[in-house]
């Protein structure tokens, strides 16, 4: 993929539902035959910030995730699937328009002064538009960061019929605010005055979340669920989730002479995080809920009679964070690989990946097929029966999902740029990983080279002993990167 700039896109749907007459009424065999190919529903949940090891079925060994775990038995576990980017913009651009962080529009976390981060541009194809041309009613709830309300950017102008949410991922960092955004209509949110704390936001939106399946099981629906949890702030409601967890766990308090945390009051800064003197406690009540949210919604699904037409992703944008109060390695959060958020290592980019779809997917299967976050469009699309025109550097890992591996087309690479910590780049091709930091910086930090599949915590440096592979990976580090007029590569 060479392109960044896509306009003009033209989506075909190919349609299977043959119109044989003009008859107004539909005969039993025909209504068989409708519901027989009717469209399967899509959920993709998207958690903020969980680490590949924060999930029981994933390794946790401190807490569990019943739900989660529950999804794992009943479809797929992917265990090499990565996320687009370290950080949450780029990532979930990198998701929505099936395109790497060489090309998709928007490859770093870009504040605007006011509310919101730099919108993802109006010529952007993302997998919301491919739906929505398909016939799907789409939604989205919980964090955008990809564009302010009226901007180009704003999930309403990028294929979502439906938002329900934070817009502006900085205002996230706070589970207590004033107002949310329910499409361009400003919410707020009862007794939250950025002093009082009273009605927690991720429940509110979960609402939401339920209220839409329910308004949409009739017909095709796509619900796009990106989770705040269990990003910081680390902030649970006093529940008899939170007391699950409360005195369980050592604690080291986090106040606000660790930097760039402030309390709720009339100093607040909204963009900071709160104090939190038990960081791990509330951090497991966090991913409990979390988990609670997956079980809501699996039941939901179940008990409105749609679950056997139902496809249900679940995710991570990112590594697992260390703000807050938090300390990862505590919970092993980064499941033995090595980095976390922002890190281009394993830790920080490969995430837990689930898939159900009954009928389909084989429940209880793994797989070790190495997929990323710009693969999810494309399958979206054969999902759906849409065939997309334009470039993307997605693949499709429907045969995957179908148990026909031997139809499965694989990435020649896979590569990633973050534009920030100095610059860092990585690429993987088969088993191997070619890392770099400090890129932009004048004095980049030597390669490193690493066997995953001999050495998956990248824990031994072998590019001295591959010249010429490490040629073959720095060549591919330069031709995927494509400048960019908002994220400069300078």
């Amino acid at each position: 993929m060479k392109i960044l700039g896509i306009k003009n896109i033209k989506v075909i749907m190919l349609f299977l539902l043959g119109l044989t007459s003009c008859k107004n009424k539909v005969t039993p065999s025909e209504k068989l035959t409708q519901d027989k190919i009717k469209k399967p529903n899509i959920i993709y949940i998207l958690a903020d910030d969980l680490g590949y090891g924060d999930l029981s079925s994933y390794g946790q060994q401190k807490f569990k995730t019943p739900n989660i775990d529950k999804l794992v038995a009943e479809g797929m576990k992917f265990t090499q699937h990565y996320t687009g980017s370290a950080v949450c913009a780029p990532s979930r651009s990198s998701l929505l328009t099936g395109l790497h962080t060489g090309n998709t529009p928007i490859r770093g976390n870009k504040e605007l002064k006011t509310e919101g981060q730099v919108a993802l541009p109006a010529e952007s194809l993302t997998f919301a538009e491919v739906l929505q041309e398909a016939g799907y009613v789409t939604g989205a709830f919980g964090k955008w960061g990809l564009g302010f309300i009226g901007s180009e950017g704003d999930p309403n102008n990028q294929g979502f019929d439906k938002f329900y949410g934070y817009n502006c991922q900085r205002l996230a960092h706070r589970y207590y605010p004033t107002h949310l955004w329910d499409n361009n209509e400003k919410v707020l949110l009862e007794g939250n005055d950025w002093t009082h704390k009273v009605t927690y936001a991720p429940d509110m939106i979960q609402k939401e979340r339920i209220k839409f399946i329910e308004e949409n099981k009739e017909h095709p629906f796509f619900a796009f669920i990106p989770l705040v949890l269990p990003h910081a702030e680390l902030i649970a409601p006093n529940d008899e989730i939170f007391k699950k967890y409360d005195g369980k766990f050592d604690e080291i308090p986090h106040g606000e002479e660790n930097g760039y945390t402030t309390d709720y009051g009339p100093d607040i800064i909204k963009e900071h995080y709160c104090p939190q003197e038990k960081p791990n406690a509330t951090y497991a009540a966090m991913v409990h809920r979390l988990d609670n949210y997956v079980g809501e919604i699996l039941q939901k699904v179940k008990d409105l009679g749609i679950e056997d037409n139902t496809v249900i992703m679940f995710a991570s944008d990112n590594g697992p964070h260390n703000e807050g109060g938090l300390k990862p390695e505590f919970f092993n959060s980064s499941g033995g690989l090595r980095g976390k958020k922002r890190d281009l290592y394993e830790g920080g980019i490969r995430t837990p990946f689930v898939v159900k779809w009954p009928g389909k997917v084989n429940p209880g299967s793994t797989s070790d097929h190495v997929s990323a976050f710009w693969d999810v469009l494309p399958t979206f699309a054969e999902i759906a029966g849409a065939t997309i025109t334009n470039e993307i550097d997605g693949i499709s890992f429907v045969p995957t999902l179908l148990n026909k591996t031997k139809l499965q087309k694989k990435h020649e690479f896979l590569y990633w740029e973050f534009p920030a910590k100095g610059g860092r780049k990585a690429v993987r091709k088969g088993a191997w990983k070619l890392v770099q930091y400090n890129m932009l910086k004048g004095k980049p930090k030597a390669v490193e080279l690493y066997n995953l599949s001999l050495d998956p915590s990248e824990s031994n440096n072998i590019a001295s002993n591959y010249p010429t592979l490490v040629k073959e990976l720095s060549s591919i580090m330069e031709n995927e990167h494509h400048e960019s007029d908002l994220f400069p590569w300078k």
